[in-house]
């Protein structure tokens, strides 16, 4: 049988007039083009000021803590400069308690306290008290929109934390996955978000390259079967997000219609399943493994996609990007309320 491993990467006018200054003789053209610099410098420099205040008013209320991907989200945060809220939801089984967050490369640390979503009203009061004092801070116009909140928490709250949000006039970039999706996205219309399956810059840089692959050559692997395998720790209760936006790529390529993700994809959640799909002991409580495999007809070719990830960190920072590109389009009042994706933020280069 052939085999092929495929792997995808993402694809004067001179003037007769002189002026002569401390440097030498230059054209009135390059004195001109000089001067524009500058100017442009200013005002890149007086934007990038601005952008920098508004980053410090900031106040991210990171909702799913202790959990570990909440917890790693909120320690990106504070590595990339950013101000974690004093209070955050946490599930609703959890006792009301204080933590302390801590990044270890920045050095930076903040306390937390954790509000059971089963006591909505202390949470709705934390929240309004903090506008309060942000819209009392001074320059409150640039206070107005401070709070964003990142949302791991778990599938079955998606879609009661995203109302929740909404009612609250909090801005979210949503990481967790599952829930009703569709559901999802006419709850939030008009109102400023981030919501994508994945918030790794390389995997959302392959997912663009997979759907722009899908829409110039629908059909290319026509009459493929496609097969999927994906391992994660055995706390992630629903199918990879990943995984199901990939597979909508894939199925338009390979013309698979009736492949349901929920059902066909072959979810590992033990451990030993885990270590033989390739995944080191050590990493067994964080990763992320993905084959996506489409063979032909008659068996003779195939053709395999792999992701492969280990820890939140790559996740993690993506998320605290998110905030930030959020932060600043709201910021900039340039756009109208919206849903993003982590393809939006990849374009405006604000993935770092």
């Amino acid at each position: 049988m052939m085999k092929s491993l495929i792997a995808l990467s993402l694809l004067l006018r001179c003037s007769s007039a002189f002026t002569v200054s401390s440097g030498g003789i230059i054209s009135r053209q390059q004195k001109q083009q000089q001067q524009q610099q500058q100017l442009s410098m200013s005002s890149s420099s007086s934007s990038s000021s601005s952008s920098s205040d508004a980053l410090d008013q900031v106040r991210v209320m990171v909702n799913g803590m202790p959990g570990p991907m909440a917890t790693a989200a909120a320690e990106a945060c504070l590595r990339k400069g950013l101000q974690l809220a004093p209070i955050a939801m946490t599930g609703p089984t959890v006792e009301p308690c204080k933590i302390h967050v801590h990044d270890t490369v920045s050095g930076r640390s903040a306390q937390v306290k954790l509000i059971p979503s089963s006591q909505p009203e202390e949470l709705e009061a934390a929240i309004a008290g903090m506008k309060e004092a942000s819209a009392d801070a001074e320059d409150s116009d640039s206070n107005a929109n401070s709070l964003l909140a990142i949302d791991y928490t778990h599938p079955s709250a998606v879609n009661g934390n995203a109302l929740f949000y909404v009612k609250n006039d909090v801005p979210f970039v949503m990481g967790t996955t599952g829930g009703d999706r569709d559901q999802l996205a006419t709850d939030v219309v008009d109102h400023f978000a981030v919501i994508a399956p994945n918030m790794g810059k390389q995997i959302v840089a392959m997912q663009s390259a997979l759907e722009d692959l899908a829409t110039k050559f629908p059909a290319a692997f026509d009459g493929y079967k496609l097969t999927v395998r994906e391992s994660h720790q055995k706390t992630k209760a629903d199918t990879s997000g990943t995984a199901k936006a990939v597979i909508e790529s894939l199925k338009t390529l390979s013309t698979n219609p009736d492949f349901e993700a929920d059902q066909d994809v072959e979810m590992i959640r033990d451990d030993d399943e885990s270590v033989a799909f390739g995944v080191p002991a050590d990493s067994l409580t964080g990763h992320a493994f993905h084959t996506y495999t489409l063979k032909s007809p008659d068996d003779t070719v195939e053709f395999q996609l792999q992701h492969n990830v280990v820890g939140r960190t790559v996740y993690a920072e993506g998320t605290a990007d998110a905030v930030k590109f959020l932060a600043k389009k709201i910021t900039e009042g340039k756009d109208e309320p919206q849903v993003y994706t982590m393809i939006n933020v990849l374009e405006e280069g604000a993935l770092e």
